[in-house]
């Protein structure tokens, strides 16, 4: 399955990972990013395995990155 990403997200992986930076190391930021890829990667493959938000839309949480940027959890429905 193709895995859709809406064109904010870029930034808000940009705004996380400086953030990540800035609390701790480059190493943590990649660590984080590393975390993310692996879990893009596996709802592109099992997307049936992560939670259903909206319609066709679907939420992972990160185990070890539990980061939010201050945005309302609904906010990301809103973004079509």
């Amino acid at each position: 399955m193709r895995l859709v990403l809406h064109p904010k997200v870029y930034s808000d992986i940009d705004k996380i990972m400086a953030y990540y930076e800035e609390i701790a190391t480059a190493d943590l930021a990649n660590e984080f990013y590393a975390e993310l890829r692996h879990f893009m990667v596996a709802a592109a493959a099992r997307p049936e395995s992560f939670a259903v938000r909206e319609g066709d839309i679907r939420r992972m949480n990160l185990h070890r990155f539990p980061y939010h940027h201050g945005r309302h959890p609904s906010l990301g429905i809103r973004r079509r």
